[in-house]
């Protein structure tokens, strides 16, 4: 290894060598090119720190900022505030709603969406990797407002007083309209029939409501589905859907609602009490409903999307009517009528009630049996017949049952 201690020292800065060059430039005479060969500096440079050297002296010599006066890419510090700001009072909400949201407020100078996502990255307001691999999905509505209602319950969850809040709620297909967001303590019937008094009597009854198969609105019973509560809504005029056993994308709009409410407010609270529940949850149904940018509705609000039923709720339950050339039974306690010399099983939720039968225009032998305006199913008189210890099943077939067609 070679002595280093004969190495000249570089005592020469980047100052003085501007500095030098500057100076020997500033004679007369010069050759101005070959100095800016011998101080390895383009011509273009040269004359640069000669310029600024004859504009501002030696402290013109030093080196500038490189950052550039203006970016459009980077917006106004008061702008940028503003969506942090609106961001942590939304801590869910994506650059797409943000900007929306602002948007509907009236500010000044609202960035894109795409600038709102980069101000909440640099904020360090994105969780790593967020958005990344999202891919839009296929999306089905029913064309107009209260066609079609989906209802179902969100898990319930403790309370620290003790009880369980089970959340009820009922979405509008057609514009996400939440119409039910209910704190109740149990899942029972009567429950949910109280929610839904007070539903109707706002907004009015609708064509149809979407449910999944278990109670209070789906039975065990193999040859009825219904309930006491799914009979009441018939007697309305409600269709009644049930969803595809083990196919929770049959309510998809539900299922997606209950996932936005996890994140935006059961997540966001200790939850105390099902009064602590009652209290919080108006103000969040408020902001979904009328604030909240919806991506399925391409950014609009669903109040923006929906009208009340022009059908009112009654003051009392329509009577129970059949035309006159129908065979009326009622149904007994057990749940069965006898017809035909057969005892028939309709399901104990209609005991008490009056059911019509009606010759099927499909086939000899054949009896349409009816609730209200909604068909139950067909009684089959060819079929063999029975001993009296055994009932027959009414046929509800889905391709033949209007009250369970898929939605």
């Amino acid at each position: 290894m070679g002595n280093t201690w004969g190495m000249p020292w570089i005592t020469q800065t980047t100052m003085s060598q501007r500095h030098e060059f500057v100076l020997l430039a500033n004679e007369a005479g010069v050759n101005f090119r070959q100095l800016c060969r011998r101080f390895r500096l383009s011509p273009k440079t040269g004359y640069k720190w000669l310029k600024r050297f004859r504009a501002g002296g030696l402290d013109a010599l030093g080196d500038r900022s490189r950052r550039p006066q203006s970016s459009p890419r980077i917006c106004e510090r008061a702008v940028a505030d503003k969506v942090i700001a609106l961001r942590r009072q939304h801590p869910a909400w994506g650059g797409r709603k943000l900007h929306r949201r602002l948007c509907d407020l009236q500010e000044p100078a609202v960035p894109a969406a795409s600038t709102c996502t980069a101000i909440l990255r640099r904020a360090q307001l994105l969780a790593p990797g967020a958005g990344v691999g999202h891919t839009a999905c296929q999306r089905f509505a029913r064309a107009q407002p209260n066609e079609l209602w989906q209802m179902d319950f969100k898990g319930h969850f403790a309370t620290q007083a003790g009880p369980r809040c089970h959340p009820l709620t009922v979405l509008d297909d057609h514009s996400r309209f939440n119409l039910v967001l209910a704190a109740c303590g149990n899942e029972q019937g009567g429950t949910v029939q109280g929610c839904l008094t007070t539903a109707f009597e706002c907004y009015g009854l609708p064509d149809g409501l979407l449910c999944d198969n278990g109670p209070p609105w789906g039975n065990a019973e193999a040859c009825c589905p219904h309930t006491a509560l799914t009979v009441w809504l018939l007697r309305l005029g409600v269709r009644v859907l049930h969803g595809r056993p083990y196919h929770p994308q049959t309510q998809g709009k539900e299922e997606r609602f209950h996932r936005t409410l996890r994140e935006e407010l059961l997540s966001q609270h200790t939850w105390r009490d099902l009064a602590h529940c009652a209290q919080e949850f108006p103000a969040f149904r408020t902001c979904y409903n009328c604030e909240r940018p919806h991506d399925a509705l391409d950014g609009a609000t669903p109040v923006s999307r929906y009208q009340p039923s022009p059908r009112g709720f009654p003051a009392s339950l329509p009577a129970i009517v059949y035309p006159s050339h129908d065979t009326v039974r009622v149904v007994r306690t057990a749940g069965v009528v006898t017809f035909g010399g057969q005892t028939w099983q309709i399901g104990r939720a209609f005991a008490g009630l009056t059911i019509g039968l009606r010759p099927s225009t499909q086939a000899d032998g054949q009896w349409e049996v009816f609730f209200c305006h909604h068909r139950l199913g067909r009684l089959d008189l060819t079929a063999p017949r029975l001993d009296k210890h055994h009932l027959r099943s009414i046929s509800t077939t889905p391709a033949a049952t209007s009250t369970s067609p898929a939605p």
